[in-house]
């Protein structure tokens, strides 16, 4: 490792956001929507969109808790969970499509979680049928679903096949077996090259694989065995992402210290050891952390410069408005975010009632509207330009200073009112894009809100 690296990950390894949304999900202000408001930006972004819309489902169960993961999840192995949980999610559907005043044209559906196939083979089918019955399928959707190999059969892929499924996403993160009891999941590359070779009989026309470096015990080496196993497969996009630790938040990650974690400078090595494999074997870098094939179209948005960001990661999909569905999920109506109910029985119940089960949101002014656009712009091309549209002589005081101090590591190129991130900022795009947030530069992010950006 280059020293003079070694200053810069001292300096930037510090709590970031990730920037799946501007403003991040701790600077929301609930008290700027209610469910009235949110109706009303869902349909205001319908009527601009013609209709077109994007669905996030959030399938919670999961059989065995894998400790590394903080996403919203349910541990129980009890399958009597999975009826009305499918009929909530469908009640929460039919609430969205009553308000809708024609019918909507799906561009895509992603099903996450938790484990999605946990559910059955029959239950997912009734619930994609549920959600497209009275819908327009775009002719180019992506319909897509995370798996866990351990829990997912060749009678799941078919199925989904069957109703539109067209991407898949299997998580994987590393096969070296000290990791994989640290993160108790214990995964075989077998197992997971048996469920690529399926995905590919049904023909999946994207297969991703999610990687993670950072994880407790985990060594360059085993980052290279897991990227050298993966890419013998050669899927069509690998997610090379950061372990983010917030213990505080997810308390399956204290299984494990601080002290069983890799140094920063121990992780830049993982992960240019591992980006080192991944281009070698044909794989181009996209965004912050995912790789792709020339013939994806994540790499082909990217050049062409179509590529946009969310709460799924990075996506292709450029539709403004996103309706969650499900435990926890949140609704992106592109001026507003919506998110539901964090535990299954007050989600349940209040969709019972008959009203949106939201728990958070944001309502975005146009210091908001401005500055998203912009983080998104430098988080999905590498530049951006403040121009006029930040007029508060504040911040752009600040934005600047904190830019000029970027632009003296290399990691920016500030010419007038433009920015360019440089080859070596790439790796340092969450900073950067701090750089803009004002609610962070407001309220001085603590330890105890983001995960660090290296």
């Amino acid at each position: 490792m280059s020293n003079s690296i070694l200053p810069l990950l001292k300096k930037y390894d510090v709590p970031t956001p990730r920037y799946t949304s501007y403003p991040t999900v701790p600077y929301w202000d609930f008290s700027t929507i209610n469910e009235a408001s949110w109706k009303q930006a869902v349909l205001e972004t319908f009527a601009e969109e013609a209709g077109e819309l994007c669905i996030y489902v959030h399938l919670p169960f999961c059989e065995n808790l894998c400790t590394f993961c903080a996403c919203t999840k349910r541990i129980t192995v009890n399958h009597s969970v999975e009826d009305p949980y499918i009929a909530a999610v469908l009640k929460e559907w039919q609430i969205y499509r009553s308000l809708l005043s024609a019918a909507p044209v799906i561009k895509e559906i992603h099903l996450g979680g938790g484990t999605p196939t946990f559910f059955s083979p029959e239950n997912l089918v009734q619930l994609i049928n549920g959600i497209t019955k009275d819908a327009v399928v775009n002719a180019d959707h992506e319909f897509s679903v995370e798996v866990h190999p351990n829990y997912t059969t060749e009678e799941h892929l078919k199925k989904l096949a069957e109703v539109g499924f067209n991407r898949i996403s299997l998580g994987v993160q590393d096969f070296d077996p000290v990791v994989q009891f640290a993160i108790n999941r214990v995964q075989s590359f077998e197992r997971t090259k048996e469920v690529v070779d399926w995905a590919r009989k049904y023909n999946y026309n994207s297969i991703n694989i999610d990687l993670i470096y950072g994880l407790p015990h985990q060594t360059v080496q085993s980052v290279q065995f897991s990227v050298e196993k993966i890419t013998s497969l050669m899927p069509d996009r690998i997610a090379f992402y950061s372990y983010a630790h917030v213990p505080w938040k997810s308390k399956g990650q204290r299984r494990y210290t601080e002290a069983d974690l890799p140094a920063a400078e121990q992780k830049w090595e993982m992960y240019n050891r591992g980006k080192e494999l991944l281009e070698a074997a044909g794989f181009i870098s996209i965004g912050m952390d995912h790789f792709a094939l020339k013939d994806d179209k994540l790499f082909t948005a990217a050049a062409s410069g179509q590529l946009h960001r969310n709460f799924m990661g990075y996506t292709t999909t450029q539709s403004k408005l996103i309706i969650g569905l499900g435990v926890s999920s949140i609704s992106d109506s592109w001026t507003a975010f919506a998110q539901n109910e964090k535990e299954v029985e007050a989600y349940e119940e209040k969709i019972n009632q008959g009203i949106l089960p939201l728990v958070n949101g944001h309502l975005l002014n146009e210091e908001d509207l401005v500055i998203r656009k912009k983080i998104l712009e430098l988080m999905c091309e590498s530049k951006t330009s403040l121009h006029k549209e930040l007029a508060n002589a504040d911040f752009k005081l600040h934005v600047f200073s904190a830019l000029n101090a970027l632009e003296a590591d290399g990691l920016v190129k500030i010419t007038g009112d433009d920015i360019q991130v440089t080859p070596k900022g790439n790796s340092f795009i969450r900073n950067i894009s701090a750089a803009l947030d004002i609610k962070l530069w407001k309220n001085e992010s603590t330890a105890k809100t983001f995960s660090k950006a290296i």
